[in-house]
């Protein structure tokens, strides 16, 4: 089978990203390969002695309207979109003087990094590119003549095939490169929409689309026989996306999920108020609590759930440290993911030659407001990140009893890990670390049983007389439907309760509470979270 070599005579230059431009144009030239060029990267290739046209010199006109037209011209997408083999193209070409372009280097104006820095609406609009777009789909579309590269990632795929067959291309590669430009032109158009929707406050625009630049293929995905990838967003939002492996294996589609939702619920702990930690297991908290240091807070955290935390994820709200690095690596655990780490500790990890230890950058706000998205059969769900945050909210106190300063502080303390468990939830506290979670359950009752059982469970490992749920409070993702998942808590040991409420039982549930000398509170927001 033929490889359809085709030999480029004149190439197209025009990047915002210059990095490399120079050593690539100079690897062209050599060929003897015409390079025409436009603005600043005509200036970048001409102080770097390389012979090169400017785009006007072929059009006829100067760049005009502050740079907004320069390639728009029939000259320049003829010159793309003619095929070489058809004479009616090629008579047309002669007719009117078109020279071919047979290689379009073209890389976008920075709208998503725009977005990020948060420029002003006129700022944004700006860096919205119509030409370079415009001239990627023209080349990408005529693939079988034109190859077209998109960013600098693909100069050495050029260059070695110019070496390997003198100064051509094959057309496996040509349609590699043409799927690529077409996923970016689409990923960059889905950043304008999504910017215009939200600047719009449009929260249900009439096209909706997501895109993502590819950060690793994945060995695989939930299962083995999955296929996989992570791709990262515009959003730029803390988290495993933006963080540094500093060792350890690949991370799995399993790790990266439940990375992701580790690091998101410890995120709820604002660092400069305490330290928290989060041992997440198959996208559920199996302990989280604070402590005035990490150690503290990660050993609180183990003691709710240490079997299931066997094999977890630690997620923590600050620098990781010694202290914290040593008690962490006492047992088997898949994935440490932290703001930053101390040299110290990162020799502590290091140890561990599996241990992946990812370094965020940061912590994602709670509050900040963003999207979210799951396939179903044929559609896709969107919806806006849940962002409400317990300290927002005005606790209503509906019994005859009010929460004591100590349960209202578990309670807070409660509803906030409520909100990243699976629901149905049921969340026990005391003293600020979870005692008992009942997770992803089809009734808050069984919920609300499970989590009493693994405090049990917990306290015959740590060899207590009783479980931790003696005293607690109780945190329910969503109303109580009836009063027997509070009845159940009660004989837990609950004092205290946090619920959204608006229930028809409401007040069946709130006398239950009353009878039993329990307090409870309203927060009028629910978080489930499926």
């Amino acid at each position: 089978m033929t490889e359809h070599l085709r030999r480029a005579t004149r190439a197209l230059l025009a990047v915002a990203d210059k990095s490399g431009i120079v050593e690539f144009a100079r690897a062209l030239s050599g060929y003897g390969i015409e390079l025409v060029s436009t603005g600043g990267t005509r200036k970048t290739l001409s102080e770097a002695g390389l012979a090169v046209r400017e785009v006007s010199e072929l059009t006829g006109f100067p760049e005009m309207m502050d740079g907004r037209v320069k390639t728009l011209h029939p000259v320049v997408h003829g010159g793309l979109l003619a095929i070489r083999n058809n004479p009616a193209h090629a008579e047309a070409m002669r007719t009117h003087h078109i020279g071919p372009i047979d290689l379009l280097v073209v890389n976008l104006y920075p709208f998503e990094e725009t977005v990020a820095r948060g420029a002003s609406f006129d700022d944004c609009i700006e860096n919205i590119d119509i030409g370079g777009p415009a001239m990627i789909r023209a080349a990408a579309k005529n693939h079988a003549d034109v190859a077209v590269v998109i960013e600098p990632a693909d100069y050495a795929l050029v260059r070695d095939e110019f070496a390997r067959h003198g100064g051509m291309t094959t057309l496996a590669l040509r349609r590699r490169l043409a799927a690529k430009a077409y996923a970016r032109t689409a990923t960059y158009d889905a950043a304008i929409a999504n910017w215009f929707a939200n600047e719009l406050g449009q929260r249900a625009p009439d096209y909706r689309a997501f895109g993502g630049r590819l950060i690793e293929e994945l060995r695989y995905g939930e299962n083995p026989h999955q296929s996989a990838a992570f791709y990262g967003t515009p959003d730029r939002r803390f988290g495993v996306a933006t963080a540094r492996q500093v060792q350890g294996k690949q991370l799995s589609y399993n790790n990266i999920n439940d990375t992701d939702a580790a690091f998101e619920c410890v995120a709820e702990f604002d660092p400069a108020r305490t330290a928290a930690c989060a041992i997440i297991k198959h996208a559920n908290p199996c302990g989280v609590a604070e402590g005035d240091g990490l150690a503290e807070a990660y050993r609180k955290a183990l003691a709710c759930d240490p079997v299931s935390a066997f094999g977890g994820i630690v997620a923590l709200n600050r620098t990781l440290d010694a202290s914290a690095a040593r008690a962490i690596t006492e047992i088997f655990t898949e994935v440490i993911i932290a703001p930053d780490a101390t040299e110290e500790a990162i020799a502590i990890v290091g140890a561990k030659k599996n241990l992946r230890l990812l370094l965020a950058g940061g912590l994602p706000d709670p509050r900040a407001k963003g999207l979210t998205a799951k396939t179903v059969a044929g559609g896709l769900l969107v919806q806006t990140r849940d962002n409400a945050v317990v300290e927002d909210m005005d606790l209503k106190p509906v019994t005859q009893r009010v929460p004591t300063n100590a349960e209202l502080r578990d309670l807070r303390f409660a509803f906030r890990v409520a909100k990243h468990v699976k629901s149905n939830t049921i969340v026990y506290a005391k003293d600020l670390a979870t005692v008992g979670i009942g997770a992803g359950q089809m009734s808050r009752v069984d919920a609300a049983r499970i989590a009493a059982r693994k405090a049990e469970d917990a306290a015959k490992q740590a060899g207590h007389k009783e479980p931790a749920t003696k005293g607690s409070v109780v945190a329910s993702d969503a109303f109580f439907p009836f009063a027997d998942g509070l009845l159940v808590a009660i004989e837990a040991g609950a004092t205290a309760v946090i619920q959204p409420g608006g229930s028809v039982r409401d007040d069946e549930v709130i006398k239950a509470a009353d009878d039993h000398g329990i307090a409870m509170v309203f927060t009028a927001t629910r978080h489930f979270r499926h």
